[in-house]
C-alpha cells in the first residue's frame, strides 16, 4: 500500500523528507495518527505540533535559567504570530538552545525551527489562523507552567487550575483537530460539530490528565506536581510527602495516595472515552482510525498504571512498542469499524475499567 503524503505539494522532498524525520523522533506514536490522517488535514496538524513541541521543548528544559527560557518562548511566540520568516536573532536563539540539548531529536528540531515556521507560512489563510490560534493557548500554558514551577517545590492550587491548565496545552487542540475537520470534509461526522467540539476538548483534557499522571514521578522530583494542594490536603498528603515518595517509594504515603490514584485514573478514563466517543462518530476509517489511536493507547496506559497503584511514581510506565504493532494489526483486519473500536478499547482498558463507551 502505498504511504499517504504527509506533507504540503508546495515542499520539496527534501523537506518533506526532514519533516517526517522530525516527527518520528518527536511524537512517540501520534506521527502515526498525523499519517493516517485524510490529506488536506496533514499539513496543519503536523505543523502546529512540530511548532507545539518545540515550544514544550524550550519551556520543559533543565538547560537553561527560567528567565532565559521564558526569553526564548516569548521570541518563538511571537515569530509563530507573525506573518514574516524566522529571524536571524532567533535563528542564533534556537541554534544555541539546541548546542545545550542532550536529546538528538529535540536538537535537531530546534535546528529546524525557522523551516518550520516556514512551513507554517505554506498553509491556506484559514489554517495558518488556526494553527496560531491553537499554540497561543499552548504557549499560554507553558508560560504559566514556568511561572508557577520556578526555583523548588511548587503546586497548582485547585482542581479549576488543574482543568484550566489542561485545557490550554491539551483541550484546545481537540477543538483544533475538530475545526480542521469541518472546514476541509464536510460532513465529516455523524454528530453535530458543537458536540464534537465538547467531546474533542474532554478528549484533549483527558490524554494530558494521563501525562501528568503517566510523568508525575520525574514532574515531583524536578520541582512540579501537578495535583492540586487543596486534594493532597484532603487526603493528608502534600507535594513534599509525594515528591519524597517518587524518590524513596515510601509505603506510608503509596497507601494514602491509593484512592486519589484511583479517583484520578477514573476521571482520566471518564475524559478517554469521550474520546472514543468523538473517534466512533467520524466517517472514513482513516480519520477514525488516526482520531482513535491515542484514546486506545491511553487505554492500556491507564490500564497498566492501575496495576502498578502508586508505585508507578517510582518507576516508567507506558504501553510497549510491540503492543502498539499489534493493536495496528488488530484494527487493520477489523477494518477500523466503530464496534471494533469499542471492543479495542473495552480490551484494552482491562476488568478494572468503569465505564464503557455507549453506541452512537
Amino acid at each position: 500500500m502505498q504511504e499517504p503524503a504527509t506533507f504540503s505539494p508546495r515542499q520539496n522532498a527534501h523537506q518533506r523528507a526532514q519533516h517526517l524525520k522530525l516527527l518520528q523522533g518527536v511524537s512517540r506514536s501520534f506521527h502515526l495518527s498525523i499519517r493516517l490522517l485524510p490529506q488536506a488535514l496533514q499539513a496543519p496538524v503536523a505543523v502546529g505540533y512540530l511548532l507545539a513541541r518545540a515550544t514544550d521543548t524550550v519551556a520543559d528544559t533543565s538547560a537553561l535559567p527560567l528567565p532565559e527560557r521564558q526569553t526564548l518562548l516569548d521570541a518563538m511566540s511571537q515569530a509563530i504570530a507573525s506573518q514574516q520568516p524566522a529571524t536571524a536573532a532567533l535563528s542564533a536563539q534556537a541554534q544555541a538552545f539546541a548546542a545545550q540539548q542532550s536529546d538528538p531529536h529535540e536538537q535537531a528540531l530546534m535546528l529546524a525551527l525557522p523551516q518550520c515556521l516556514a512551513w507554517l507560512h505554506q498553509l491556506s489563510a484559514p489554517d495558518q489562523a488556526s494553527v496560531r490560534t491553537v499554540l497561543g493557548h499552548i504557549t499560554r500554558g507553558q508560560t504559566l507552567d514556568m511561572t508557577r514551577f520556578g526555583t523548588g517545590l511548587h503546586a497548582l492550587k485547585t482542581e479549576n487550575e488543574l482543568s484550566d491548565y489542561t485545557w490550554l496545552v491539551a483541550g484546545c487542540v481537540g477543538e483544533f483537530w475538530t475545526e480542521l475537520c469541518d472546514r476541509h470534509l464536510p460532513g465529516f461526522a455523524r454528530l453535530p460539530t458543537p458536540d464534537m467540539m465538547a467531546l474533542g476538548r474532554a478528549y484533549g483534557m483527558g490524554l494530558q490528565r494521563l501525562n501528568i499522571i503517566r510523568d508525575a514521578g520525574a514532574d515531583l522530583i524536578a520541582g512540579r506536581c501537578y495535583w492540586p494542594e487543596a486534594t493532597l490536603a484532603a487526603a493528608d498528603l502534600s507535594p513534599q510527602a509525594l515528591a519524597d515518595c517518587a524518590r524513596d517509594n515510601d509505603p506510608s504515603t503509596r497507601q494514602a495516595l491509593g484512592p486519589l490514584w484511583t479517583a484520578w485514573l477514573d476521571q482520566t478514563q471518564a475524559q478517554l472515552n469521550d474520546g472514543l466517543l468523538y473517534s466512533c462518530a467520524l466517517n472514513g476509517w482513516r480519520l477514525r482510525l488516526a482520531s482513535a489511536l491515542p484514546a486506545l493507547i491511553g487505554a492500556r496506559t491507564v490500564a497498566l498504571l492501575r496495576q502498578a497503584g502508586p508505585q508507578a511514581l517510582a518507576q516508567r510506565v507506558k504501553m510497549p512498542r510491540r503492543e502498539v504493532r499489534a493493536l495496528l494489526w488488530r484494527l487493520a483486519w477489523g477494518l477500523v469499524s466503530p464496534d471494533a473500536l469499542r471492543r479495542e478499547f473495552e480490551r484494552l482498558s482491562g476488568p478494572s475499567s468503569r465505564q464503557t463507551p455507549d453506541k452512537q
